[in-house]
């Protein structure tokens, strides 16, 4: 493991707090910690939109970023939570596995991109396509999101408080879609569907976990109408 700068890490032992100041730590010194952490729990500073903070982290430790995060910032998170104390670029979470991600602020485009398990929550809003080939993650998104939001969507659920871009939904597979606001338009093969008491019951459950207060009758529900699965010439149009 690359040692830190012993300026910018304060802390040691398996139950204490490390804070890691990002001026004078660099990316790869940081995440070589991450993925052989002496801490449970991590503070990173000034991270000025730095790139791929946070990737690959696979124990169950807390890491707190207190600012704004680029690209891929928590790619292929596995057990870890972490949160975002600030805005975050592209393919946030993307290919998470389990764990947590939260940002504070809104998303660019592709969150949460092929993630299989755990829980992202944007509080703010997210860009287009959140959500794109999701295969079993939850999203939940406090806003709006973009347009093309959970393309070829397999598995898992996302969860939008706000508003919802064109396309939603467009090619979807087996995920769960739920919209408090207006669709601008529902893409190739999705459709909405009844809102029943289960849904309802798994939406306040996403809701609690997000720690958002919404009632979860006031959102629609949307899914796949099962006519893509297998190529069909009548229907080469939608593909």
């Amino acid at each position: 493991m690359v040692a830190l700068n012993e300026s910018s890490l304060q802390g040691s032992g398996a139950e204490e707090l490390v804070k890691v100041d990002l001026t004078t730590t660099s990316i790869r010194e940081l995440n070589a910690e991450l993925h052989a952490p002496t801490a449970r729990h991590y503070e990173v500073h000034n991270p000025r939109g730095a790139e791929a903070i946070a990737v690959g982290l696979h124990d169950r430790i807390g890491v707190e970023i207190h600012g704004p995060a680029g690209y891929y910032c928590a790619g292929m998170n596995m057990h870890a939570d972490i949160v975002v104390h600030g805005s975050v670029g592209t393919g946030v979470a993307e290919n998470m596995m389990s764990g947590s991600v939260r940002v504070k602020g809104d998303a660019s485009q592709s969150a949460g991109a092929t993630a299989h398990g755990g829980l992202l929550v944007i509080e703010g809003s997210a860009s287009m396509r959140c959500g794109i080939s999701m295969k079993g993650v939850d999203i939940v998104v406090g806003g709006d999101v973009g347009p093309m939001s959970a393309f070829m969507a397999q598995a898992g659920r996302l969860v939008v408080c706000g508003d919802a871009g064109e396309g939603l939904g467009d090619s979807i597979y087996e995920a769960r879609l739920y919209v408090r606001g207006s669709v601008a338009s529902l893409g190739a093969d999705c459709v909405e569907k009844q809102l029943r008491d289960a849904h309802i019951t798994e939406l306040r459950e996403l809701l609690t976990a997000a720690g958002l207060p919404h009632d979860p009758s006031e959102f629609r529900r949307f899914g796949s109408a099962r006519q893509l699965y297998h190529f069909a010439a009548h229907n080469s149009a939608a593909y």
